[in-house]
């Protein structure tokens, strides 16, 4: 079984999740909080993807993981990034500018990235792996673009359903994510857990490193409390589900052995920002009590 199946559907679900929490003030935060928002968006766009080419070069990852080391960097930041804002007491109108913002600017930049990274992967060994650039960008517009428009307009035009819809959706995207990754798991289990090793430690340097770089993006420009938590989780959290849609799909890679990073990736970051979670909540308690 082809798990593009069951990814596809979740990445429209979350998309169109997206959408509905987007209107007018969501991207007027761009103008509101532009410091957070250069902050944020400097350190998905630019840093993570540097950081996480680093990181493969590091730990001599082979062709296919390379690329899909660098399809996870390269995503817009997951929907889910939005509600650990909120529980870490962050700028949640901050993490939706910044999901929904990286979510249209990545149409441009993945196709533009993996092409470079996929011409850098032939040099460097005897893989040579096409990008068929035009789909990928089409491929990301039916995914990313039409679900997130739907959803703005299905809010624009039933708002007091958006809301309840939303409130569903958000209850199911997490454990949909979840699912996917178990099935995914036991589905390539042995090409997991022959590589975990190495994996597992890549994704967990680049998500620390992500994190890290968004704390000094964070002071570098000045933010407060809230919007520096918020920068943390948006630069280290990213859509795995788009990067296994890219890598899984018929039109556009169709290998799954380049999604098995995404798919570590996204069980290492839940694991590493619930912790982030945690240890936050806790300060805050402290701050509290004093």
């Amino acid at each position: 079984m082809n798990t593009v199946w069951i990814v596809l559907p979740i990445l429209l679900v979350l998309m169109f999740q997206l959408g509905l929490e987007l209107d007018r003030k969501a991207f007027a935060g761009v103008v509101r909080h532009p410091r957070g928002v250069a902050a944020g968006a400097l350190g998905q766009l630019v840093v993570l993807p540097l950081v996480a080419f680093g990181v493969a070069l590091l730990f001599r990852l082979d062709a296919l993981f390379f690329m899909g080391l660098m399809l996870v960097a390269c995503s817009p930041g997951g929907s889910s990034s939005n509600v650990f804002s909120m529980l870490a007491r962050g700028d949640v109108a901050l993490s939706v500018t910044l999901t929904a913002l990286s979510s249209l600017v990545t149409l441009v930049t993945i196709p533009l990235i993996m092409e470079a990274v996929a011409r850098f992967v032939a040099l460097r060994s005897d893989a040579a792996i096409e990008l068929p650039v035009g789909r990928l960008l089409v491929q990301n517009i039916v995914l990313l673009l039409l679900p997130m428009a739907c959803g703005a307009l299905f809010r624009r035009r039933f708002p007091a359903r958006a809301q309840r819809l939303h409130a569903l959706l958000g209850r199911i995207a997490f454990p949909a994510l979840m699912l996917l990754a178990a099935l995914f798991f036991i589905q390539y289990a042995d090409t997991i857990l022959e590589n975990l090793p190495t994996l597992g430690a890549a994704s967990l340097l680049l998500i620390l490193a992500a994190m890290a770089a968004g704390r000094l993006l964070a002071r570098a420009f000045g933010l407060d409390r809230a919007g520096s938590r918020t920068v943390v989780i948006e630069v280290g959290m990213q859509n795995a589900a788009q990067a296994i849609a890219v890598a899984s799909s018929p039109l556009i890679f169709n290998n799954e052995t380049m999604a098995v990073p995404a798919i570590v990736y996204a069980l290492v970051m839940n694991v590493v920002l619930l912790l982030y979670l945690k240890a936050v909540q806790r300060r805050d308690a402290r701050r509290a009590v004093q």
